[in-house]
């Protein structure tokens, strides 16, 4: 019998490499986005400091839709960039954490760009 390659374990290795390269500041912070089958969050954070700044996901109460599809995500998306205007921050810096930048991952940060914000 032959053993399945853990996808998430691969993914946490791309995502340690990447985050060796990049790193939220308070300028220009981090915006970190986790999938789950039914799930999409995102949160805005400064490493730095090591405090998250904004969050959403698909999990909020006022969130309506579905969060394991691209519209659900790109309203996740819509909404992190709202919530950061309200604290002023404009340009962050996108971490995709170790996912492939393709589907609802995608569409968050498209949703986000729209809404405003810059990276």
């Amino acid at each position: 019998m032959v053993n399945k390659p853990d996808s998430n374990k691969a993914r946490l290795k791309r995502h340690r490499r990447v985050r060796a390269k990049i790193s939220g500041t308070p300028e220009c912070p981090r915006l970190d986005v986790f999938r789950s089958a039914r799930h999409i969050y995102a949160q805005i954070i400064d490493d730095v400091n090591g405090v998250t700044l904004a969050a959403a996901s698909s999990m909020d109460k006022d969130f309506e839709g579905n969060g394991s599809n691209k519209e659900g995500a790109r309203k996740v998306g819509e909404t992190i960039a709202k919530r950061a205007a309200e604290k002023g921050i404009t340009d962050v810096v996108f971490d995709r954490g170790g996912y492939i930048y393709h589907g609802r991952v995608k569409e968050l940060a498209e949703g986000a760009r729209e809404s405003g914000l810059k990276f």
